[in-house]
């Protein structure tokens, strides 16, 4: 069984995220990278599905130099092939489907997994449009995950709901987190992901079908007002919801 695995680098969500001086972009300087965070898991459900049906993995990831760390981490905890589609451009969700969609029906996998969006700008579509392009059935937002030889039975946890449902190969798959426990790289694993294949595809800038206008941060929260238990704290409270927020 031959299964991709779709990756992206993102900022640590630990890291003091700043705005470019041009309000368009973030500045990358001074910021720490690992694996998106569903992408982990995205990796470690194809893993443990190559592990039964002895299949193997390649792992496909689009961007600058920093994103060969997230492949050699995922050659280090198991994958067998490494695709770097390199390139410095930021690509909308659309184009960057287009990509991968190109790289993965070259390999022709019978699974592919994405994390169910990424944890920096979490557009969370880009899974489901690279279904599209490659015409396979799709089972998003994956929380369980039951494959055979000849079906995919999935749950997927939907406004409270649970849902369970099935579909046929080929399909892409996207992981929400608590789908598994992804592992570490072992000693032994780092120095077998040496002898791995790594292909690096440098890739041609490509019109965007969007552009980004601006990114600015939010606006702090105001300070909470506080109702104390009497006469005049409710009717404070009261005057508050009529003149300030007005909804009585």
């Amino acid at each position: 069984m031959k299964i991709a695995v779709c990756i992206s680098q993102v900022p640590d969500t630990e890291s003091n995220i700043t705005i470019s001086t041009d309000s368009k972009n973030l500045d990358l300087d001074e910021l720490d990278y690992i694996i998106n965070p569903y992408d982990e898991y995205a990796l470690e459900e194809a893993l443990k599905t190559k592990e039964i049906f002895n299949g193997e993995v390649i792992v496909i990831s689009a961007g600058a130099d920093k994103n060969k760390d997230a492949l050699k981490k995922a050659l280090a905890i198991g994958a067998n092939k490494a695709v770097h589609l390199k390139t410095n451009e930021s690509f909308d969700s659309l184009n960057l489907a287009k990509l991968l969609y190109e790289e993965i029906k070259t390999h022709q996998p019978v699974l592919v997994f994405f994390g169910k969006q990424s944890a920096d700008y979490s557009n969370s579509v880009t899974g489901q449009i690279t279904a599209q392009l490659l015409n396979y059935n799709l089972l998003s937002n994956v929380s369980n995950l039951e494959i055979s030889e000849n079906r995919i039975i999935a749950e997927r946890e939907i406004d409270g709901w649970k849902e369970k449902v099935s579909t046929t190969f080929p399909a892409v798959i996207t992981a929400e987190k608590g789908l598994n426990t992804p592992r570490y790289p072992s000693l032994k694993g780092i120095m077998t992901a040496k002898k791995k294949p790594f292909i690096e595809k440098v890739i041609e800038n490509t019109l965007n079908c969007t552009e980004r206008i601006e990114l600015k941060r939010p606006k702090n929260k105001s300070a909470g007002k506080v109702a104390v238990n009497s006469d005049e704290g409710i009717n404070g409270l009261i005057s508050f919801l009529q003149n300030e927020v007005k909804i009585l």
